[in-house]
């Protein structure tokens, strides 16, 4: 079985609103092909196959069919086998796994994988209910203003009922995030200030429940892009030195609706056993435990959604996340950094692209590419990439490639 290789990546300015600036799906596809083939030093004409993550671009701008934009605006890529795919927030995950799957098969050896998505065509209310289709339409969330706020505001109300929750340590996770996104320069919130992260009606209002604006991924335009390759290309190509190997994956799915899944447990001390497992398959063919980790890149998409995967990657407990924020565990500093890109929730979260923007960030660790972000002496970072509540889990390890 071959080894994936990331041989380079790419990622937008997340802070750009593409419609305003008069562009389109072609323009954003475009930018990432290009950024991306030139910091893996691969020509068009190299790639042979191509995977696209994109969740609602039918919603936000009439435009499906995504596979075939790659070849639409780059002409060399004409007759390249494309596929897009949809998991909701981890349609770019899953993209991910399926060109992976197609070199381990050893049908190709070197494959492009984009996210893409234009989610700032609309006003922000109906930017959320399109999202909302990630739901389980017509069976859940009907009470709710906004269907993703609702849906993890629940969350955080059962994680309270069964464990106890402090909205201090939600709010603790929020700053951590901005304040790293401040070091990104192409976090969405890098520019941001005057942010206040507790309970103050006025500059941090609720939104819905427990979870207040600085509790939320924004609505973000952008892209992000890897090429993957195979160990018959490295050895066909000796010069040529990837970044990073992805190591390890888990891949866990679940029912759409958030009931079926809290009701769900087997057993298990976890809230969510699924996801637990897809972090511990990922770990499990990359053979390294936790303390093996230097650093993950996880789905705060709510700072609900990062709380309560600090424990099922078992950093505490089950039900007792508050001890890893409380000691410090998760900063720059800590003994496992998280997020250190500021997440989505200070990066920004362009639905499609989240999954494979993670990846790119946890190769760039790895590789001493990281910038101001770099986590000193990281040689092998995680990934955590989830859609709906849940319900479709992608994990990845990525680890450094020695002299």
């Amino acid at each position: 079985m071959t080894s994936i290789w990331i041989q380079g990546g790419y990622q937008t300015d997340f802070a750009r609103n593409w419609v305003r600036e008069g562009h389109d799906f072609a323009d954003l596809t475009r930018e990432v092909i290009e950024g991306t083939c030139a910091a893996a030093a691969i020509d068009p004409t190299d790639i042979g196959v191509i995977h696209v993550g994109n969740a609602f671009g039918e919603l936000f701008t009439g435009q499906g069919h995504l596979g075939a934009m790659p070849a639409t605006v780059c002409s060399e890529l004409w007759g390249v086998p494309a596929t897009r795919h949809e998991a909701a927030c981890a349609s770019g995950g899953t993209a991910l796994l399926a060109a992976m799957a197609d070199l381990r098969a050893g049908d190709y050896d070197v494959a492009l994988v984009l996210g893409v998505e234009l989610e700032k065509t609309v006003p922000g209310d109906k930017a959320a209910a399109y999202m909302g289709a990630a739901a389980w339409v017509g069976h859940e969330g009907g009470q709710a203003k906004f269907m993703w706020p609702y849906m993890f505001a629940e969350m955080a109300e059962v994680y309270d009922d069964r464990y106890g929750l402090d909205d201090s340590h939600l709010h603790r996770i929020a700053e951590i995030n901005f304040g790293n996104a401040r070091s990104n320069p192409n976090a969405q919130t890098r520019d941001w200030t005057g942010l206040v992260f507790g309970a103050d009606d006025a500059a941090n209002p609720a939104v819905e429940g427990r979870l207040r604006r600085l509790d939320c991924s924004q609505i973000t335009d952008g892209g992000a892009g890897v090429v993957l390759v195979s160990d018959r290309y490295l050895r066909a190509n000796p010069g040529r030195r990837p970044w990073a190997e992805v190591s390890g994956w888990g891949h866990t799915t679940a029912g759409l609706s958030l009931e079926s899944k809290l009701g769900r447990r087997e057993g298990s001390p976890y809230m969510l056993p699924h996801l637990r497992a897809a972090i511990t398959s990922a770990m499990d063919r990359a053979q390294v435990g936790l303390d093996d980790l230097d650093g993950m890149e996880i789905h705060d998409c709510f700072t609900m959604s990062e709380y309560l995967t600090i424990d099922h990657l078992g950093l505490t407990e089950p039900g007792r996340s508050w001890q890893a924020i409380e000691d410090g565990v998760i900063e720059r500093d800590g003994r496992l950094p998280i997020n250190p890109s500021g997440g989505l929730l200070g990066g920004g979260h362009p639905v499609g692209a989240s999954g494979i923007r993670m990846l790119l960030d946890a190769a760039a660790q790895v590789s001493g590419r990281a910038g101001e972000m770099q986590i000193d002496g990281a040689q092998t970072f995680g990934t955590v990439n989830f859609g709906g509540s849940t319900a479709t889990c992608v994990t990845l390890v990525c680890a450094g490639v020695g002299e």
